[in-house]
């Protein structure tokens, strides 16, 4: 009698339990807890639209992917795709001004929806945030004044006493070239948007950057040439940052890239850019 008593009771305590309302906000209040904040902390399919605003960090320096203007508005190649992104979201980008060096954290700590603008794919970026499909492949590659093209082919030509190679800094050309650089001056230049002029005037010999710029800056300055951008030293690829954990959204912009970049849209705009 005594133990059908007990188990009578234990009968009723899980009943109420089982009854009881939630923790505030719908949340368990043990490890699924955190499970679920995650999942409302993502969800940017569904809150840009609500907002009509798609909030995009880029550095607006490196041309020919984004550029701030003297209106202080933006131009290039991955702002024409960030613009397509917001209307595919019935929103309108907001862009928002960051450095190589912090463009990553801001996408990490959500001050931005996305990041655009030219990244190259990194493993420590990688642990910070997501990457998207990428947009194109890349790499290394020096670009020096025509008249000097054939002393700055290799790295060993470059590594050397006398050679002044300029970089901006903060991104992956500065790890590059610090990694690289042992015997020839370096020279951190703090705006990367006047740095090929540093080459173009006689106070720079050489920088190393993506051959995609590369390519870009050759076409703006007649003096400069681009070495060997379809061999560059390095392999690498662009895509777009993606705040970590939210699945949905960087499932939307990777559908996103993929049609963008094999239905001509990324190339027409690529082509605009370097013709």
């Amino acid at each position: 009698m005594k133990r059908a008593a007990t188990l009578s009771a234990l009968v009723c305590l899980l009943a109420v339990t089982a009854a009881a309302p939630a923790a505030p906000g719908g949340h368990d209040t043990g490890h699924g807890q955190g499970r679920d904040k995650g999942r409302e902390k993502g969800r940017l399919l569904d809150s840009v639209p609500k907002r009509g605003v798609l909030r995009v960090c880029t550095t607006g320096d490196y041309r020919p992917f984004t550029h701030r203007e003297g209106d202080g508005g933006y131009r290039g190649i991955d702002i024409d795709m960030a613009r397509d992104l917001a209307a595919s979201l019935d929103a309108k980008p907001k862009f928002t001004a960051t450095t190589w060096k912090e463009i990553v954290d801001d996408v990490a700590a959500r001050r931005c929806d996305i990041a655009m603008g030219g990244i190259s794919v990194t493993l420590p970026r990688a642990r910070k945030a997501y990457f998207s499909e990428p947009t194109r492949e890349d790499g290394k590659t020096p670009i020096a004044r025509c008249a000097d093209k054939d002393k700055y082919a290799t790295l060993d030509q470059i590594d050397r006493p006398g050679t002044r190679v300029v970089v901006n800094p903060g991104g992956t050309n500065e790890q590059f070239a610090r990694a690289h650089i042992k015997r020839a001056t370096l020279t951190v230049h703090p705006d990367n948007t006047t740095i090929f002029q540093e080459i173009v005037d006689g106070r720079a010999d050489v920088m190393m950057t993506d051959a995609s710029e590369t390519r870009y800056q050759a076409k703006l300055h007649p003096e400069l040439c681009s070495l060997h951008p379809d061999k560059p030293f390095t392999f690498a690829e662009k895509a777009y940052a993606l705040p970590r954990g939210d699945e949905e959204f960087k499932e939307y912009v990777d559908q996103f890239v993929h049609l963008a970049t094999h239905d001509g849209t990324y190339a027409a705009y690529e082509a605009e850019w370097m013709k």
